[in-house]
């Protein structure tokens, strides 16, 4: 049985084929992230629950409105 996730990405990124934007899902509560324009074999980073809290943080304290 597999405790992994199904890709999340932003609601901003719109619908469709030309709207690609880095995914996250977790992997046995473990985030992991990628790049949805690129093929199905894809590179996955896995990080920890730390790394990926401190990018959430610095994308709501960067990013653009």
């Amino acid at each position: 049985m597999s405790s992994t996730g199904p890709w999340r990405k932003s609601s901003r990124s719109g619908q469709g084929q030309d709207n690609n934007c880095v995914e996250v899902r977790l992997d046995a509560g473990t985030p992991q992230v990628s790049d949805s324009k690129l093929t199905d074999d894809r590179p996955i980073l896995t990080v920890t629950t730390g790394t990926y809290n401190g990018l959430l943080a610095w994308v709501k304290d960067h990013g653009r409105s």
